[in-house]
């Protein structure tokens, strides 16, 4: 296990068995053991019934075949096992007081730990399992001695298996059909604490019937907060009937992590380091969690200790460096889709509560204002109400560029909304004198008299309009607190306060190529290439943008990493940088990634006082930063424990 960071190695192995053929299969699960120790894997399950294969059907009453079973597995993998630290789950027939039961071994450093027997027992179609095998449920005993051991070992479904160095590595363990009931063992397990939950299956494929399975991982790991690890038979088995295709997957609180690939004739291993300190992140602040937990059936608890760390190894899960953004085209189509649906909604809703007729908003030829402009106009649409309702002001100052200002008047143009244009120079250069403020001195009063001299005039236009300011400030500016105090972070609605920056930059994308006429999508695309800049300083000699803010701040993609690792999982500091290092490799230095964090630790905390007075706005995914929702924060905390610069 890596005690730097707290993953937990676990694997899916598909070893090459044949019904009946218990030398041959258990050869091949021992092929797997020299793996475990190179890889570090902590927990490696096996598929259900690996050591005799699934299908022996009416072989399962004869003795030779459980004979065997128990005398080459305890002398050509068990003893064998013993090399590595690895929690090994075995699929296997185990013989109590007359019954057969079909079980998982659990083993570690060369002995069984644990037994745990299968509950549910399909027994309709294509499964008569009742035929040899006793439900757990019919189990009289809680002990049980096997293998020639000198003391009974635990048997029974309420065993979790607990790392004795460390309580986040926690393996909950049940066999196929348990998954599918409607209550799984699992659920129990996880509410006791089990963080790795464990499948050996031997699932036959069907058409689609992978498709549900894998949805059924997800969503079983989802429900629990946990890590789910399935193995289920592969080709091997009895095709007299049925096809096993082998299916091996690790997910993780809702998400895949790995796959294979089902139908292979070759041993599969298939591995992914779980997050545990992200799982009982999730868990501690969950309080559905913690109000079953309190009220779930208690466990025994079986000790074992893991695998030795495997820090430095190279980090066996993907890391995506646009966590906000699906990297699938067409899933991140439906999710553009949706959130615009979101933040329109939000915005007719609130405009429909208040009887405002119209709304103002700053139009900068930037790509906030363009978005929350986008978004106006579909709540107007929704209305049924006419775009002269849409007051759109751009206001140049000091900064302004052609280009900027071109943008501005093609976009409302292409949407058919009226814009006026108010100059804010001469209001801002006499503001500046009777402050006695050099115009020469370009410093912070000289740029955000610009940015409340705007949000004055928007204010006031709306009194006289009888109008609601929509906001356009986004997430990722609200995390930094790169926006003006009382100019433009304040408005009477902000629609993009739960839009990443580069989140935002899809958006856009896709209204531009699926809802835009020529001229909104010509703008659009202009936009989406100009450099992110608040433009309160003056262009440069050739009259382009001078003020770009990822030259200050650093990348906005850094940032949003920061922000989503932060808030959404609790990671500590030093392994956000060292995910950041993976995510950004061959794109940024460490020593980048180092400055920029700090940058994003120190303005996160000292800019919490303009999150805790934000506007209303729309919550559109998983984190937002509203103090009245999701991220409730004293002004005044300190970034000690997150700082990280010597």
């Amino acid at each position: 296990m890596d005690q730097r960071f707290g993953y937990c190695r676990v694997g899916s192995a598909v070893p090459v068995i044949r019904p009946g053929a218990v030398r041959e299969n258990v050869a091949a699960m021992a092929n797997f053991i020299s793996r475990c120790g190179s890889e570090s894997i902590d927990v490696l399950v096996f598929p259900e019934l690996c050591v005799t294969g699934y299908t022996c059907a009416d072989l399962f009453y004869q003795d030779a075949l459980l004979d065997a079973a128990e005398g080459d597995f305890r002398e050509h993998f068990l003893k064998p096992s013993g090399c590595v630290n690895t929690l090994f789950l075995v699929g296997f027939p185990v013989r109590v007081r007359g019954q057969l039961f079909n079980c998982a071994l659990v083993c570690h450093a060369g002995s069984v730990i644990g037994i745990v027997p299968k509950t549910f027992l399909p027994n309709t179609r294509e499964f008569y399992e009742r035929r040899w095998f006793s439900s757990a449920a019919d189990a009289q005993v809680s002990e049980v001695s096997i293998l020639d051991a000198s003391e009974p070992v635990p048997f029974g479904t309420d065993l979790v298996f607990q790392a004795d160095s460390d309580q986040r590595l926690c393996v909950g363990v049940e066999i196929c059909e348990d998954f599918w009931a409607p209550v799984p063992p699992s659920t129990r397990l996880a509410l006791q604490g089990a963080t790795v939950l464990c499948n050996l299956s031997a699932s036959n494929e069907l058409v689609g019937k992978a498709d549900y399975r894998r949805d059924l991982v997800r969503q079983q790991s989802a429900r629990c907060l946990a890590a789910y690890a399935y193995a289920g038979a592969g080709v091997g088995e009895s095709s007299t009937d049925l096809v096993f295709g082998g299916h091996a997957l690790i997910a993780e609180n809702g998400r895949i992590l790995r796959e294979n690939t089902r139908f292979t004739h070759d041993e599969s291993l298939t591995l992914a380091d779980v997050d545990l300190p992200a799982l009982c992140f999730d868990r501690r602040q969950n309080a559905s969690y913690a109000f079953s937990a309190a009220r779930s059936e208690t466990v025994r608890r079986v000790f074992f200790t893991p695998s030795d760390s495997c820090s430095g190894k190279q980090l066996l899960r993907p890391v995506d460096p646009h966590p906000f953004v699906p990297s699938n085209a067409a899933v991140r189509t439906a999710r553009c889709e949706e959130i615009f649906a979101i933040q329109s909604a939000g915005l007719a809703t609130r405009l429909r509560h208040t009887g405002c007729r119209h709304a103002v908003i700053g139009i900068s030829g930037g790509l906030d204002s363009a978005l929350a402009l986008l978004v106006t106009v579909e709540a107007f649409r929704l209305l049924g109400a006419g775009r002269s309702g849409i007051h759109a002001v751009t206001m140049p100052g000091f900064g302004t560029t052609k280009r900027t200002k071109g943008n501005s008047d093609l976009l409302c143009q292409g949407l058919g909304v009226p814009l006026q244009t108010i100059d804010i120079t001469s209001a801002c250069r006499q503001h500046l004198a009777d402050l006695k403020h050099s115009e020469s001195v370009h410093d912070i009063t000289y740029e955000n008299a610009q940015a409340r001299e705007r949000t004055q005039i928007l204010m006031d236009l709306a009194n006289q309009v009888g109008g609601m300011v929509i906001g356009t400030g986004d997430l990722s500016e609200l995390a930094l607190g790169w926006c003006t105090y009382n100019g433009d972070h304040m408005s009477m609605y902000g629609v993009n306060g739960g839009v990443p920056k580069t989140l935002m930059r899809y958006l856009v994308r896709w209204y531009a190529d699926t809802k835009a006429n020529t001229d909104t999508a010509t703008a659009l695309t202009d936009i989406l290439d100009t450099p992110v800049s608040p433009e309160l300083l003056p262009a440069d000699e050739k009259g382009e943008i001078a003020q770009k803010t990822e030259d200050k701040l650093g990348p906005y993609e850094v940032h949003d990493f920061f922000l989503y690792e932060l808030e959404r999982h609790g990671t500590p500091p030093e392994k956000i940088k060292y995910l950041a290092g993976i995510a950004f490799a061959g794109v940024y230095t460490a020593e980048q990634i180092d400055r920029w964090f700090d940058t994003f630790t120190r303005r996160f905390f000292s800019q919490q006082f303009k999150r805790s007075c934000l506007p209303d706005g729309p919550k559109v995914g998983s984190i937002n930063l509203s103090p009245r929702g999701d991220w409730r924060m004293p002004s005044d905390a300190s970034a000690e424990a997150w700082r990280t610069e010597k």
